[in-house]
């Protein structure tokens, strides 16, 4: 049953307008937190965004107006050290948290917690949408719902009753992920055009926005240039100096 359920997802962009209420909203959230945590740090928090004008502004700096207005429930998913900063110093010592291990261990517990969050909200029926949008403005968006210094934006999570549910789009098959003892890069040759194949015919005939386009083609563009280049400053601003 759970296998199944994971292997049904797909982002949904619209919903009803029926908003999620406190209990809802703390019962999934509750489910969530037992998601694996590096050393039990739990370096995470979840800003949920009810304000009718803060969710217009996160939607505009996003540049995701549509999820952010539209969805029954908007939380951003948050690194935090900043929690972590007074539990050290209650104990009389200081925090060191600027390194770059301490950044992937935030990040890495931010992605179990989100992803444990969105199965969560897909057992009990709604659609879920991650809106990586939110490092568009990542200072702005900061500013916005007051983080302090320890904390970021990692991305956006939307979730909702759907109104519109999007086909399944097929994942890589498990061979092109998975290597035994050595790392094997040959098997690419084969694989990536047969999927590049898989790709393209699901495009052509899923039930709206069809398109002709391969996988390889999509990640050629993405790939080909840099993004988001002001993070760096940003996440230094943050805290993050990585000195």
């Amino acid at each position: 049953m759970v296998l199944e359920l994971m292997k049904s997802h797909a982002s949904v962009r619209d919903y009803t307008e029926e908003q999620l209420t406190r209990q809802q909203v703390e019962e999934l959230i509750g489910a969530a937190q037992y998601a694996a945590t590096s050393h039990f740090v739990q370096a995470y928090s979840i800003v949920w965004v009810t304000d009718p004008e803060k969710r217009r502004k996160l939607g505009d700096l996003s540049k995701n107006a549509k999820q952010m207005e539209g969805a029954g429930a908007v939380f951003l998913m948050c690194a935090d050290y900043n929690r972590l900063k007074h539990a050290v110093e209650m104990n009389g010592e200081e925090i060191i948290f600027d390194q770059a291990e301490n950044l992937l261990v935030a990040v890495t517990d931010v992605a179990l917690l989100a992803q444990n969050l969105a199965l969560a909200a897909e057992s009990k029926g709604y659609g879920i949408c991650y809106i990586g949008g939110v490092r568009n403005n990542m200072e702005e968006i900061s500013q916005l719902v007051g983080l302090p210094e320890g904390v970021f934006p990692v991305y956006g999570l939307t979730v909702g009753v759907p109104s519109k549910t999007n086909d399944v789009k097929p994942r890589l098959p498990v061979e092109a992920i998975l290597h035994e003892n050595e790392y094997d890069e040959h098997k690419y040759e084969e694989i990536l055009p047969a999927y590049d194949k898989t790709i393209q015919e699901y495009y052509g005939s899923r039930g709206s926005n069809q398109k002709s386009a391969t996988w390889s083609q999509q990640m050629a563009h993405f790939l080909n240039k840099p993004h988001r280049q002001d993070l760096k400053n940003i996440l230094a601003a943050r805290g993050y100096k990585f000195n």
